[in-house]
């Protein structure tokens, strides 16, 4: 299981990999392995607002549906349009080929709420 240590963590299994003034987000390994193999995902589009702790978008495996959870509030920017063909990339590739959306954060501080990667990885062992 990889939990890159630059990355923050949400209690909802998304990272968040800050860029400048701008945040990428996905879903952890950890996540796509309990889901199993993606077969779906749907993405809000760009200049759609999000806000944190509520629905973004979805991703469909072959056991289930599952709402992805904004780590962070803020306008979408950047949508992953590879997921679209390619919804096999999260399991693949969920930090990197598999990243969903950036946004342009409309309060950086909720960042610094999300978990370090050793807390995370406590939250996952504990469940």
């Amino acid at each position: 299981m990889s939990t890159p240590k630059e990355l923050r963590y949400s209690e909802e299994h998304e990272w968040v990999k800050v860029e400048g003034d701008k945040v990428r987000i996905g879903i952890t390994d950890f996540a796509q392995s309990e889901l199993g193999d993606i077969v779906f995902v749907e993405l809000p589009s760009e200049g759609d607002e999000i806000k944190a702790d509520e629905p973004f978008g979805s991703v469909e495996s072959v056991k289930t549906v599952s709402e992805l959870y904004a780590p962070v509030s803020g306008k979408v920017v950047e949508v992953n349009e590879d997921l679209d063909d390619s919804p096999e990339f999260v399991n693949e590739s969920p930090y990197e080929k598999a990243w969903m959306i950036v946004i342009e954060p409309s309060n950086a501080s909720e960042v610094d709420k999300l978990m370090t990667a050793e807390q995370y990885e406590e939250m996952i062992k504990e469940d």
